[in-house]
């Protein structure tokens, strides 16, 4: 695939495995962790964990409601609860109250990344202090959404590459909200395990195709202005934040298998085997719009995603897609219930994935093999400092 707002595409960066971490030492004595278990990303810090964080290989994406009673004195003290647990497991410091299923395994580049829905202005009597970013997503034509599904209060992302580590840190969360929080709605998610192929590579969604590709580099000059709110944004608090979408967008699979590969590859507008543009070249070749057949007709079709989905024809609007795919099962008619876990990440959503978004709704030919069941939008504040909880600069400013 290729940047989109429809979700089929991943973090290129994830793909390589490893992670911008360090390895965590073992005891003396010990033998030591492997690289894969060994790694730690730091909670703490301007940005949030799990968001430019290469791709793990398990994830947890599951939102909470406050209770009536919780208030803002409530949300802070989980917030304040959450960030404690998360910056400790992060590290590869056992949960004292669990039951010890991951106590074998090192911290697997574990991360936790906090986020406010709409509704927890509401439930907080903060709605003062809502972005305006944070207005609710318009409804798209293609949309089949559960609202059972949808949204919630809070929302917390969670990361491993181990299933034991992920499954335990989703554990610990929920223990941690007893009380104060009930959760709203829970999805998991897989991506290729670091180490899985020959080389560093760019991972595959579900239908088979290289997935990530034209996804903004941390190195890029104007990424920081594409993700992350400005430290003299608005609202003050979401200064080094992004807001995410989250959507549960299901794959017909059986109708994809239906067609030929010449058939998908013009969907796309890229080959199956190596990711590259059907105008030729490698992965990364810049995809040429303007190309045309010896008829004249464009060798990129009109409707093809890449076409559909470029930033040259959304204005440049630019996200950070961070996806994971999920399986749950089959469906009565004996479908697959899979697809892709959506994640997107983007200083303002109504400039990036609304702007792409519409756009799709209007004509994607990838639109006829996929249904989007579930979705979300979430503030997401900056990183914590040492002495600090995630989102204590609204919750105490």
């Amino acid at each position: 695939g290729t940047a989109t707002a429809t979700g089929v595409a991943g973090l290129a960066a994830g793909a390589a495995g490893g992670a911008f971490g360090q390895a965590a030492a073992s005891e003396p004595g010990e033998p030591a962790l492997s690289t894969l278990g060994s790694t730690t990303v730091p909670f703490h810090g301007v940005h949030q964990p799990g968001i430019t964080t290469p791709l793990q290989s398990r994830s947890h994406l599951v939102a909470f409601d406050l209770v009536d009673d919780a208030g803002r004195r409530g949300a802070a003290a989980l917030l304040r609860r959450w960030s404690t647990l998360a910056a400790a497991l992060m590290a590869g410091r056992p949960d004292e109250a669990g039951t010890g299923i991951a106590d074998d395994a090192g911290p697997a580049s574990l991360t936790f990344t906090f986020g406010f829905g709409h509704g927890f202005f509401d439930a907080t009597g903060l709605t003062a202090l809502r972005p305006e970013a944070l207005r609710p997503l318009p409804a798209f034509s293609q949309d089949a959404l559960d609202e059972a599904r949808s949204n919630g209060d809070l929302w917390v992302q969670i990361g491993a590459d181990d299933p034991l580590v992920a499954f335990e840190a989703l554990r610990a969360v929920r223990r941690a909200a007893e009380g104060t929080a009930r959760v709203r709605w829970r999805m998991a998610g897989f991506h290729r395990s670091p180490g899985a192929t020959a080389r560093p590579m760019t991972g595959r969604n579900l239908m088979g195709q290289v997935d990530g590709t034209n996804n903004p580099s941390p190195d890029d000059p104007d990424f920081e202005r594409h993700v992350f709110v400005p430290a003299d944004g608005e609202p003050a608090w979401m200064a080094g934040g992004s807001y995410a979408v989250v959507r549960r967008i299901r794959m017909l699979l059986d109708d994809w298998e239906g067609l030929t590969g010449e058939e998908r590859e013009r969907v796309l507008g890229r080959r199956r085997s190596d990711g590259a543009p059907l105008t030729g070249g490698s992965e990364t070749s810049p995809v040429d719009l303007a190309a045309t057949n010896p008829d004249g007709s464009p060798v990129i079709p009109a409707n093809a995603h890449v076409r559909v989905t470029a930033p040259e024809s959304n204005g440049g609007a630019t996200m950070l897609r961070r996806s994971f795919s999920y399986d749950d099962g089959f469906r009565e008619d004996g479908a697959p219930d899979a697809g892709l876990l959506f994640v997107c990440w983007q200083a303002d959503p109504l400039r990036s994935f609304v702007t792409v978004q519409r756009k799709l709704d209007r004509g994607d030919a990838l639109s006829a093999f996929v249904r989007h069941e579930a979705s979300g939008l979430f503030a997401v504040p900056g990183g914590a400092a040492e002495d600090e909880y995630v989102g204590q600069r609204l919750l105490e400013g």
